[in-house]
């Protein structure tokens, strides 16, 4: 019987990430200097999307709100630069080119990526912790920014080494087996820390008596699928540090249902007709792309949030006869369910909205009750549209709507994921 190999797996973060790029930009060492990453346009109330760590070491929090920085502390405000930090992250997923195949790297987010080393080990000569500082000291050498690094046996265990123990350690490398977790890790809180745990499961387990991974490992099973349903499989099997999926099941992974969705925070309070507008919108938007990819749907969902979470979000689903993609026949079915389920009488500031059941156009059956002349002729023209925007720009033909008071398609497609493209 041939011994299976023992699985390493490494889990790269790139260290504050946008405020290590803005201090890389300007040659200053972000451990050294006061620095957060927000948009000061939006006010004091404005989200810091990163803070350096010299900041952090201050007391300030990533994440925190321009107000809520003391006044005592001088820094630099960067304002956001998607396209930027966009740049810095694919020149460093190609130094990570460098060690193993495209095959072995699952990129988790712009700054996170997973690797499998199992097999790279021996061609390199190296140990787990040996192959990580070398690519950590190549990304440093090569682009000044900082990286961390958890090495688990598998790919959670490397997630929470990257978390929770890669910190502590002056060398910014945490190391993970099942056996090291359960020692150093079982008793530890809180629990919103461990990879896939926030903070509503926390509070939940808590109820439950449950504080720590080792209440969870020893709790009766029946009690948490009770609780938590099929989610609770992932949860005992994490209690114990154990993790089946692999970096191939994620590659090879293809989701049974499909769905667009689209989703924004407005900038401001929006009334009932302001937020109409908005919706039109993006409703538009959701008609573009679909007719661009070819595809079409025939269940629409709808997302009201209102400010301040004044009242619970309203909205709904609707099903429709016909598959369709053209925003004359969307917009009719969002708009019965907005001018049905929204409240008139509170601000908005919060829309999604979702196509469901997405399928290829050429897979349709044709309608005896739609005059497909006039939807074809739509099609054609909203082509033309994307056609244009593809080639000179997002902005370069917008309709009427969209220069009204209050819409947002134009200042949106200035930015990259939701933040100033720079």
């Amino acid at each position: 019987m041939i011994a299976k190999m023992q699985k390493f797996y490494l889990c790269i973060d790139l260290k504050t990430f946008y405020a290590s790029v803005e201090c890389v930009e300007r040659g200053l060492d972000p451990f050294n200097t006061n620095l957060v990453v927000a948009d000061p346009t939006r006010g004091k109330g404005t989200i810091c999307l990163a803070v350096t760590p010299k900041m952090k070491m201050l007391g300030v929090k990533n994440r925190c709100r321009i107000f809520e920085i003391p006044p005592t502390i001088k820094y630099i405000i960067a304002t956001p630069r998607m396209k930027k930090y966009i740049e810095y992250s694919a020149n460093i997923y190609a130094i990570y080119l460098k060690y193993f195949a495209k095959e072995d790297i699952h990129v988790y987010s712009i700054d996170e990526a997973f690797m499998d080393a199992t097999k790279y080990l021996k061609m390199y000569n190296s140990t787990p912790i040996e192959l990580a500082k070398k690519i950590m000291k190549d990304i440093y050498i090569t682009y000044g920014i900082t990286a961390t690094a958890g090495i688990g046996t598998n790919m959670y265990l490397s997630k929470i080494a990257l978390d929770i123990t890669a910190k502590h350690n002056s060398s910014n490398i945490g190391y993970l087996d099942e056996e090291k977790y359960k020692k150093e890790l079982w008793h530890h809180k809180p629990l919103k820390d461990f990879w896939q745990v926030g903070n509503g499961i926390e509070k939940r387990l808590n109820k439950m008596g449950i504080l720590d991974m080792y209440d969870v490992a020893h709790t009766n099973p029946k009690k948490l699928y009770k609780e938590f349903g099929i989610n609770a499989e992932y949860l005992i099997d994490h209690s114990w540090g154990k993790e089946s999926c692999t970096i191939a099941d994620i590659k090879a992974y293809k989701s049974k249902t499909n769905s667009i969705s689209n989703s924004q925070v407005l900038f401001e309070d929006y009334s009932f007709e302001k937020a109409r507008l908005v919706l039109k919108e993006m409703i538009e938007l959701g008609s573009l792309r679909l007719i661009e990819n070819n595809l079409v749907t025939d269940t629409v969902q709808l997302y009201i949030g209102y400010s301040k979470d004044i009242i619970k979000a309203t909205g709904g689903s609707k099903k429709i006869k016909n598959h369709i993609n053209t925003y004359s026949e969307l917009i009719k079915a969002f708009l019965e369910i907005y001018d049905k389920t929204t409240n008139k009488d509170v601000p908005i500031r919060r829309i999604g909205v979702n196509f469901e059941n997405i399928i290829q156009a050429d897979n349709i059956q044709l309608s005896l009750f739609t005059d497909q002349e006039k939807l074809d002729k739509e099609r054609k023209l909203e082509l033309t549209m994307c056609n244009i925007k593809n080639k000179l720009g997002k902005n370069s033909i917008v309709r009427g709507m969209d220069l009204q008071e209050g819409a947002t398609t134009i200042l949106r497609n200035k930015l990259i994921g939701g933040h100033n493209g720079g």
